[in-house]
């Protein structure tokens, strides 16, 4: 039997760009409670992508690292998500659409393990690169949320599963 489930926290918005996007970004990035570091790593590549805006290196919608972090985990959600589900002694993956909080949570889970797996430079430089990636439908967070999507488009066949 499950427990109760956990009380939704209020998120305080970010020092710098007051949204609560990137405190909760910031928070993923997080490592046994240093919150001062993953805030450096993360303004760190907001700075990075703010001098590629400046040298014209990105598309010209883009005047904002924000605008550039909002596009990137928003192209990286998933919409749609395969879950096993036993029906009749067989194990299917049936495809389920991805509830709100979920798509982000995904998304930053993602980037980060993407920019995590690159070497040989700081993590800033790292995420910013994944960000930009991201934003030009690039990269490998974009790779696995393809990989998700086409996943779930092969078992299409067993959506009638699905219970929402």
């Amino acid at each position: 039997m499950r427990g109760k489930q956990a009380p939704k926290r209020k998120i305080k918005p970010d020092i710098k760009y007051n949204s609560t996007l990137v405190a909760k970004f910031i928070n993923y990035i997080m490592k046994q409670g240093k919150k001062s570091i993953a805030q450096k790593v993360v303004y760190g590549a907001f700075d990075i992508i703010e001098q590629q805006i400046k040298a014209k290196k990105l598309p010209e919608e883009f005047d904002t690292s924000l605008s550039v972090f909002d596009r990137a985990i928003k192209n990286v959600a998933p919409q749609l998500e395969v879950r096993g589900k036993r029906i009749g002694g067989a194990n299917y993956q049936v495809p389920f659409p991805v509830r709100g909080d979920r798509k982000y949570a995904l998304a930053f889970r993602w980037t980060i393990e993407a920019a995590k797996n690159k070497k040989g430079k700081t993590m800033a430089k790292k995420l910013a690169e994944e960000l930009i990636a991201a934003v030009n439908d690039e990269g490998d967070a974009m790779k696995k949320r393809n990989d998700v999507h086409r996943m779930a488009e092969a078992n299409r066949a067993f959506a009638h599963f699905a219970r929402y």
